[in-house]
């Protein structure tokens, strides 16, 4: 499959109101792409598209949904293929996270994180698929996380959106590489966005425990700027990788979880311990 070249494409990106997807559209519009961004933050939105715009954009529009709504998304891609004749690119990026434990996690919030984490990734994907397989050359990237190859104690309900985005992804490119279509999972790390300063709490919280967590989790373990993960994204789209983890840390950790699939998260906690005496 020949290399993907972003100029006079059309590209939809989910969650581009900040974070990874606003770092997405401006680089793509860097490049000349069309743009059609997705997100519930109308403000956001319109400040990245008003960037994208002065960057070179070719066209930009917004569209405010929020993707918990349940939609099929069908009338966002009879719209795109409407104004522009369909969608070259489509980035699955948009994401949210929970604070505590499964336990803690009312089974409202639970859902309301699958809806948006995996549900939304499937719709959107099914509704713009029959567009990206009659345009050849397409490509689907769809963001899963470090947290689909490892499963740490307090993400339940993220890590099974995110594995379970993992598993769909790499079944679906199996069916449409053949077709012409190239598909890449995303694996960021720790990358600098509002995720977890954004993640709904389990319950009250009266006394500030968890909101403090997430404080420190953004603070000390989302370092890389989010247009660092951009830019390993553009060149994987570029280049049809299938699979893209991002980080140093990342990448151990995937290996670890290869190697000892049942004791690797014990072997990191040890680990972490040794770090914080030394």
């Amino acid at each position: 499959m020949r290399r993907f070249t972003f100029a006079g494409r059309t590209c939809v990106i989910t969650g581009a109101a900040g974070g990874i997807g606003a770092a997405l559209a401006l680089d793509l519009a860097k490049r000349r792409a069309v743009l059609v961004l997705v997100d519930r933050d109308a403000e956001g939105l319109a400040r990245v598209a008003a960037m994208a715009r002065e960057l070179g954009g070719a066209d930009v529009s917004t569209y405010v949904i929020d993707l918990a709504d349940g939609e099929d998304r069908g009338d966002l891609a009879a719209e795109v293929a409407s104004r522009l004749g369909g969608a070259d690119l489509l980035i699955n990026n948009a994401g949210v996270t929970l604070s505590g434990t499964f336990e803690q996690n009312a089974l409202a919030d639970v859902e309301w994180l699958l809806e948006i984490n995996l549900h939304a990734v499937i719709r959107m994907t099914k509704a713009f698929l029959p567009q990206l397989l009659a345009r050849p050359g397409s490509h689907l990237v769809n963001v899963s996380s470090l947290f689909g190859l490892i499963a740490p104690p307090g993400q339940v309900a993220y890590a099974t959106s995110k594995y379970a985005v993992r598993g769909f992804t790499e079944a679906l490119r199996h069916e449409v590489e053949p077709r012409g279509v190239g598909v890449t999972v995303v694996h960021p790390g720790g990358v600098r966005t509002n995720i977890a300063l954004n993640a709904r709490l389990s319950g009250s919280d009266p006394a500030g425990v968890q909101a403090a967590e997430n404080r420190r989790f953004h603070e000390t373990a989302l370092t890389l700027p989010p247009e660092e993960a951009a830019r390993q994204i553009v060149a994987a789209i570029q280049s049809r990788r299938p699979r893209l983890v991002i980080t140093k840390a990342a990448r151990a950790a995937d290996l670890l979880a290869r190697v000892l699939p049942a004791h690797y998260w014990t072997i990191s906690e040890a680990v972490a311990r040794r770090r914080k005496l030394t």
